[in-house]
């Protein structure tokens, strides 16, 4: 089973200009499709920082998303930080070429040396179509690197995994089930939780504690997350061990 990564870059977003939407979406489009992420990094356009982080995740074999910065102004380091990383030069792709001359006669404009530097990528990468204005992203081996405008990068996503990731979807088929246990303590309940993993391989415990508030008392959220039958077994065992601890609780919704 393939690692689904993110990469999200732009000083807007590391200094608070523009909050970030594109995790929150990248999450929903793999969870459709019966995957997650397991890991994200926010980056500013900091070209050095950008080459170290890509390649590492080059060399880590997993699927990574990247959003922001492959555009052509000062600020926009990846494209050049993804090649640097790669260790291939930049170089005008046929494909992002065609796409580009073809967006400028739609548009009645001149075809330009930096309109067409946007098709400049890292030698051996494939384009990603982008249906808004036919400006293209890229992938380089499993990197697929995408604008920050939503409108645009995540129409690019749905199509990147539906093109080349397809064979994972539900391939694991993971659910979690949950119980709110009021006035629970964390340390009371926490061999139960280490036992359950250790009784269940595979299967994945997670507590998330709330002091309530004015409409909810004091609980902590407690459940298991992985195989559906394992998990149908594992969520049963907690709430007996639950009720052995003298907490109540109730299914979580």
């Amino acid at each position: 089973m393939r690692v689904y990564g993110a990469i999200i870059i732009g000083d807007e977003i590391m200094r608070g200009k523009r909050q970030d939407k594109h995790l929150a979406k990248l999450i929903e489009l793999l969870g459709v499709r019966g995957l997650h992420l397991s890991w994200v990094q926010y980056l500013g356009d900091e070209r050095p920082r950008l080459i170290e982080t890509l390649r590492s995740t080059l060399a880590s074999g997993d699927v990574v998303f990247s959003c922001g910065g492959i555009g052509v102004t000062p600020d926009d380091h990846t494209r050049q930080a993804a090649a640097a990383a790669a260790g291939v030069p930049l170089a005008l792709n046929p494909d992002a070429e065609r796409e580009i001359r073809a967006r400028m006669v739609e548009m009645g404009q001149p075809v330009t040396p930096a309109r067409l530097e946007l098709g400049t990528v890292p030698q051996g990468s494939r384009i990603i179509p982008n249906p808004f204005n036919r400006i293209p992203g890229f992938s380089y081996q499993d990197h697929h690197f995408l604008p920050g405008f939503p409108q645009m990068a995540w129409p690019m996503a749905e199509w990147v995994l539906d093109t080349y990731y397809a064979d994972d979807f539900r391939q694991n088929a993971e659910v979690e089930a949950a119980i709110l246990v009021w006035d629970g303590l964390e340390g009371t309940m926490l061999e139960l939780m280490r036992q359950t993993e250790a009784d269940f391989p595979g299967i994945v415990v997670f507590s998330l504690p709330s002091f309530g508030s004015e409409t909810v008392r004091r609980h902590v959220e407690l459940g298991v997350r992985g195989e559906p039958a394992m998990v149908a077994k594992a969520i049963e065992v907690l709430k007996a061990g639950v009720t052995a601890l003298g907490y109540g609780y109730d299914a979580k919704q």
